[in-house]
Formats: structure tokens, C-alpha cells, sequence
């Protein structure tokens, strides 16, 4: 889909926007900030790692908003005896004795990677590598993904005996962490009034893989101030411990956000800003996706582990 200018796109993207939340809250009771944050990443190309203990629909969540933006969708239940080839696909012999590509399931715009923690390496890797290249290779023959293509991965934060935890390295192509909490008392009320009935709620198709596309586009072009810039860069630099740091980082974070996170930061902020009606984002801005971005990215030292001091509590002392 088109629009006239920018403008008109930022007030399209709006409404869109709260189309969304109006249709997957049919589905999703609460969560609102989960929500929003999903559909920041998506809006920036970005991938999400979604941690939560089991039962807090992270999967009926991410399935919903695939019908909701019309786009396809795959569940990928990852075990320990998962090879890269089971998620990418491999060469066959067909019956014309010639060697056939058989897509794996990698091949759909959002890829459900649940409790990506439980298979080995090997798969992780193959899975990042398309994450980063939004490509695979097979015998030498390169096979680009759908577009647009998201990586929404879960992961267990308890139950950790057999698991294989991500690499930082590998965390950091997450352009969010977001944490689910459990419901409050008058959501889980109508949590169960909702799913122990018989009505099925019709969702509409808000978007579509044309018109999110566009959407990546518009927030490319919003522009940053340089104080935002520079500001979202020196929150970046205040996580990395050296002699100029201030002394929580010194003290308790043992190695900081690389550039990456600077990138993520201002992109969050730009769509957040668009989100929002605005068409240049603010300091506020980058403060409100300064968690999801950066928690993942800020590894606390023996200190701060012992002390129980978390993530969060550290980035909100930056800030």
C-alpha cells in the first residue's frame, strides 16, 4: 500500500497500530506491554526473545498476531536431538534421481523458535546465521527467506538442567529480551472465564506483508535529533566498565552493550516515537525501550550476582 506522504503513513501506522492491540486483546488478556513491544521489533526488522515460565501464552500470543498481520507462520518446538538441517531444510533425491531442495520450516515470515534453549549449538547457530542473513545455504545454492521475516524465539527461565544458553554473541542478534510476568488477579479471572468456553473469536487481517514493509521503510526515515543520538550512544557507553565509567558499572557490570544496542536503541525509538503520533523521536523515547534493548547486553559480575542486584535494577540506575 502507498500513501500520499509520511505524514499520512504515520497516521495510517497508528490506526493500524491500535487495530492490532484491539484485535489480538480478543485473544490475549492483558500483556499490553509485551504487545506493544513485539510490534516495535517487527516494525524495525527486528527479532524478540520472549522469557517467561511456562502457561503465560508466549506461543498462543505470537500465533495470534501472525493471523492478525496476515502473515505465515511456523512453530518450531526445539529439543535436544534437533539437527540444523530439520529447521532448513535439506537436498533430496527425487524421483527423477536428481537432487531437490526441500524448504524446512524456516521458510515463513514469523518463525515461532520455542525454548530455543534446548537444542544444541549447532542448531542455534544455523538458526542465527538466518536470523542475521535472512538467508540459508544448501550445497553451495544461497535461498533467500520470505520477506519480512521475524524470529520470535521463547525460552524457559527455569528448568535449566539439559539446556544449551544462548551465547552472548548470539543474544545480542535479539533486538529485544521481553519478560512476561504473571497476570494479575482480575486478568486471570478473565483469562478463564475466556478459554473454558465455547466462543471462538474471528480475528481480522489488519496488514499485510506489502504494507509492513512500507511501514520498515517510514521508520527508517523519521529523523533523530543529536542530543537523542547522542544520548542513546552515551547510555550505551555508561554500561561498559573502564576508568570513566560511573561506579554501579564499575562495580557490578562485568562487560557492557556493544554498538549494536546504539543501533537498536534509536530504531526502537523512532518507531515508538511514530507509535505515539510524533515525527521525531525524544529522550523519553529511548528511555522506554531502554530494557528490552539493553538487558539481554549487560552481563553483571560475581558481585552483583551474589548481592542479587539485577539487570534492570543496574539499567535503571544509568538511566
Amino acid at each position: 500500500m502507498t500513501y500520499t506522504s509520511d505524514v499520512a503513513a504515520t497516521k495510517a501506522l497508528t490506526e493500524k497500530t491500535q487495530e492490532i492491540r484491539a484485535a489480538v486483546s480478543q485473544v490475549i488478556v492483558g500483556q499490553h506491554e509485551v504487545l506493544q513491544q513485539l510490534i516495535v521489533s517487527i516494525l524495525c526488522n527486528g527479532h524478540a526473545l520472549l522469557v517467561g515460565v511456562p502457561g503465560l501464552a508466549k506461543t498462543l500470543l505470537v500465533k495470534t498476531l501472525s493471523e492478525v498481520l496476515d502473515l505465515s507462520f511456523k512453530r518450531i518446538q526445539f529439543t535436544p536431538d534437533l539437527m540444523p538441517s530439520d529447521i532448513t531444510g535439506a537436498e533430496i533425491l527425487n524421483e527423477q534421481r536428481q537432487f531437490q531442495f526441500l524448504k524446512g520450516p524456516l521458510f515463513a515470515n514469523i518463525i515461532l523458535a520455542d525454548e530455543i534453549n534446548r537444542t544444541p549449538p549447532k542448531t542455534q547457530a544455523a538458526l542465527l546465521e538466518a536470523m542475521q542473513e535472512r538467508s540459508i545455504t544448501a550445497s553451495g545454492t544461497r535461498y533467500p527467506l520470505p520477506a519480512p521475516f521475524f524470529v520470535l524465539a521463547t525460552q524457559n527461565p527455569i528448568e535449566q538442567e539439559g539446556t544449551y544458553p544462548l551465547p552472548e554473541a548470539q543474544l545480542d542478534r535479539f533486538m529485544f529480551l521481553i519478560q512476561l510476568d504473571y497476570p494479575s488477579f482480575a486478568e486471570e479471572v478473565d483469562i478463564v472465564r475466556n478459554t473454558t468456553g465455547v466462543h471462538q473469536p474471528s480475528l481480522p487481517k489488519v496488514l499485510d506483508a506489502e504494507t509492513i514493509l512500507a511501514f520498515q521503510e517510514l521508520v527508517r526515515r523519521v529523523p533523530v535529533p543529536d542530543n537523542v543520538l547522542e544520548y542513546a550512544v552515551g547510555l550505551v557507553h555508561k554500561t561498559r566498565p573502564g576508568a570513566q565509567a560511573a561506579a554501579a558499572t564499575q562495580q557490578y557490570i562485568a562487560y557492557g552493550a556493544g554498538p549494536r544496542a546504539s543501533q537498536y536503541l534509536i530504531l526502537a525509538a523512532k518507531c515508538v516515537a511514530l507509535l505515539k503520533g510524533k515525527f521525531s523521536p525524544d529522550i523519553e523515547d529511548v528511555q522506554q525501550v531502554a530494557l528490552p534493548v539493553l538487558r539481554h547486553r549487560v552481563l553483571r559480575n560475581y558481585k552483583a550476582e551474589a548481592e542479587g542486584i539485577s539487570q534492570e535494577t543496574l539499567i535503571r540506575q544509568l538511566l
